[in-house]
């Protein structure tokens, strides 16, 4: 997702289900996303996790969170760069640590955390299969954040409970 020389990767002409070759940016656009939202599924029956404990707390390291930040990535679609929140250090720490503990709190994640811009990576022989292509997504620093935070909570679960 870096720029090479100021450029982006021009996909070529790609095949649809049909075998037709398509070359309108826009239609490959399309395309693309098609095939990922066939490919890929959202359950939303998930069910609800209940802490044995939900008086325990556990902990996390916001200021080593925010030192891990690389400040060279581009801006993410909630239009935060990852420079703010590096820079922040110690004054970004105490708000950070708020909304994660908001979002952790209530089930819910802000809108804009569930944003993402995808962009298909070539992987494979033929640069027409649309198959050949795997998105990557770029999504919020801050939500980046919480996923670590809730990773973190389970290692401390499963070293706790002896669980791996």
């Amino acid at each position: 997702m870096k720029r090479r020389k100021g450029n982006r990767e021009i996909i070529p002409a790609i095949k649809d289900h049909n075998r037709t070759i398509i070359t309108d940016t826009a239609e490959k656009a399309n395309i693309l996303n098609s095939y990922y939202a066939s490919t890929f599924s959202c359950d939303h029956n998930i069910p609800e996790i209940k802490l044995a404990n939900p008086d325990e707390t556990f902990i996390i390291n916001i200021r080593k969170r925010l030192a891990k930040i690389r400040r060279d990535k581009s801006v993410r679609p909630d239009g935060v760069p990852s420079e703010i929140l590096k820079l922040g250090g110690v004054a970004m720490t105490p708000h950070l640590a708020r909304l994660l503990e908001i979002s952790l709190n209530n089930a819910t994640i802000p809108s804009d955390w569930k944003r993402a811009t995808v962009v298909p990576i070539y992987k494979g022989v033929d640069r027409s299969a649309i198959s050949k292509y795997r998105p990557i997504s770029s999504t919020s620093v801050a939500c980046k954040q919480l996923e670590h935070v809730i990773a973190g909570y389970l290692r401390q679960v499963w070293d706790k409970n002896d669980w791996l």
